[in-house]
């Protein structure tokens, strides 16, 4: 082989390593906060405080709207029933964003309500993220055009596309005539049926809302069909001039993050959320696997003085991987004073926040990497003492169905356990 092919032979071996680094760097990239500064005040704005709602709002840019009316929307019996007999009701538009969904009762029933109303002349767009509904086959979506909805795929895998396989969009949208909103983590599968407390019937927790903030999920919605279709919508059909109008005493926003380089809005919110409780902290998360940041984070509200509680899934869990990388901390915050249960009737998905009963959120974001920093999520927060008490009662209500994780007795897993945890915890940015 001569000089000039050897010399090529190794510029080309160390750009492959060099693209090979960039692409594990890309798919490991994490959140970069790991302290909240004050300078000259004490200590972060409270809930109360007039400055943590600014704050809030320059830091995730999205604004909190007075004047919506907010309900919990839990499982699949408090969600789908309500659900159907709004879209059912729709004269003008539905537009429906989903990230997973699979063949079954849930499946054909919003199938049968979409078609019943596009024949009916309502405009009715469906969307479904290419990777997390890839199980719905092309006939029955071929089904729903013959009936009149317009249907995309978000996001589909091509090899051109492949730098960008990590960045999902696990926003869940629902909006009916520019008026009534739902988000939360359901989606189109039967396990969301049910009231949350037997096997195959998950613990879900969803809202619905009526109200400005209908128009942030809107938004939301329009910006994921335009990636999708090149089409951006606007006009008075899909954002009616009654969609701004108040209808209630809550204060809430839509906060729709999405994947970028640095600090993310996802990020920014639970930072700020958790340094700015006073007295409670109530999370709930399917996925809690929190990087060493958050977990400082967590720990230091205990300092202060903040009763930290962290309900998640227990073995029943859909994602084994995910749940033991998330018991691999469980040691260090429990010493810390952190206190974390385990849900134990069937499969906890809920993703919430609750902090000193006044800030609220509900919706797809989970407590890790990977929706803090490659998804694009969907959450309501509410700003709202009456509808914070009723979180926190839900909350309550779930410990009681739900194992405390006692730091004695959690020392005292097995070696096995131990190891698959920390294997596990090698990936947590990844999951």
């Amino acid at each position: 082989m001569s000089r000039l092919k050897r010399v090529g032979l190794v510029i080309l071996i160390v750009c492959l390593l060099a693209l090979a680094l960039i692409g594990v760097l890309t798919v490991t990239r994490g959140t970069p906060v790991g302290s909240v500064v004050t300078l000259t005040d004490r200590e972060p704005p409270a809930m109360t405080d007039s400055l943590f709602e600014r704050s809030f709002e320059l830091f995730t840019g999205t604004h909190v709207f007075a004047g919506n009316d907010v309900q919990q929307a839990l499982n699949g019996n408090g969600t789908y029933p309500q659900l159907w007999a709004d879209l059912r009701s729709a004269k003008t538009s539905i537009t429906v964003q989903m990230y997973y969904s699979l063949p079954g009762k849930v499946a054909d029933t919003i199938a049968a309500v979409l078609k019943e109303r596009a024949r009916a002349k309502v405009r009715v767009l469906f969307l479904v993220d290419a990777f997390g509904s890839q199980h719905l086959s092309n006939r029955w979506l071929d089904s729903l055009r013959e009936a009149g909805v317009e249907v995309a795929r978000l996001r589909p895998l091509r090899w051109y596309t492949i730098h960008n396989a990590t960045d999902r969009s696990h926003v869940r949208v629902v909006v009916v005539d520019g008026r009534v909103g739902y988000t939360g983590g359901f989606g189109i599968a039967d396990y969301w049926l049910g009231d949350g407390h037997h096997e195959e019937q998950w613990r879900e927790s969803n809202v619905r809302f009526e109200g400005p903030a209908v128009m942030q999920l809107q938004a939301a919605f329009s910006a994921a069909w335009a990636e999708a279709t090149g089409e951006l919508l606007t006009g008075r059909l899909f954002f009616p001039n009654s969609g701004f109008q108040p209808v209630g005493p809550i204060h809430a926003g839509v906060l729709y993050t999405a994947p970028t380089t640095g600090s993310t809005p996802a990020e920014r919110f639970v930072v700020l959320t958790i340094a700015s409780a006073r007295k409670t902290l109530y999370i709930t998360n399917s996925y809690f696997v929190p990087d060493d940041d958050f977990r400082r984070l967590l720990e230091e509200a205990v300092k202060r003085g903040v009763d930290v509680r962290v309900l998640t899934v227990g073995a029943k869990t859909d994602v084994k991987t995910t749940w033991w990388a998330g018991r691999h901390s469980y040691e260090e915050l429990l010493s810390h004073g952190v206190r974390i249960w385990e849900y134990q009737p069937t499969m906890l998905h809920s993703k919430t926040i609750v902090a000193d009963g006044t800030w609220s959120s509900v919706g797809s974001m989970n407590f890790d990497n990977r929706s803090m920093a490659f998804n694009n999520e969907s959450n309501l927060v509410v700003l709202d003492a009456g509808f914070g008490a009723k979180m926190d009662s839900v909350f309550n209500d779930d410990l009681r169905n739900s194992k405390e994780i006692k730091l004695d007795e959690f020392k005292r897993r097995s070696v096995w356990s131990k190891m698959i945890e920390s294997v596990s915890a090698l990936a947590s940015r990844l999951l």
